[in-house]
């Protein structure tokens, strides 16, 4: 388990055996953490909800993410405020980082892509989520006034710079 965690939440496969609904918010502390880490502007608002169970060989994890977020527009650089609700279904497995024959072949079920290893009797459903988190963000968000604003820095929109806008102009007929 990470010690570095921005958000640490440490579940035993005794509190799975017995059932657990989580339910917790990041701090202000862990808010920025997290924000930092995944190159965020701010991380408003963090909620983790979760149903731990006990699963053939660990831990099972089912909930969801929330979490009011501000990003930097992928052109302008300004903010773009979004709300991530993003549900998760995990299962904390012994031996999914196993070795594998380098010459075997894998085939990947989605129910795969879930699997995370469980160390030892516990798991970070804290780090979990960070994770969710990252993976649900939008990956090149951009603000509603963007090509307003590049335009206004003369900064071609990709269908005015593109290769048929530039064969329109070569024909001398008006943009594409």
């Amino acid at each position: 388990m990470s010690a570095a965690s921005e958000f640490s939440l440490a579940l035993t496969l005794a509190d799975a055996a017995q059932g657990r609904a989580v339910a917790v918010e990041a701090d202000a502390e862990a808010r920025a953490r997290i924000a930092k880490r995944l190159g965020l502007i701010a991380v408003d608002h963090f909620f983790l909800t979760a149903e731990i169970r006990s699963v053939a060989g660990g831990i099972g994890a089912k909930g969801a993410v929330r979490a009011t977020i501000v990003q930097s527009c992928a052109a302008t650089g300004l903010p773009v405020p979004a709300t991530v609700d993003e549900p998760f279904d995990l299962r904390f497995l012994r031996d999914v980082d196993a070795p594998v024959d380098a010459e075997e072949e894998i085939e990947i079920s989605s129910e795969d892509c879930d699997l995370l290893p469980l160390e030892g009797d516990r798991i970070d459903l804290g780090e979990a989520a960070v994770q969710t988190l990252s993976l649900a963000l939008d990956p090149f968000p951009r603000h509603p006034d963007a090509d307003r604003i590049l335009a206004e820095k003369g900064v071609l929109s990709e269908e005015a710079a593109g290769p048929f806008a530039a064969l329109a102009r070569l024909r001398g007929t008006p943009d594409a």
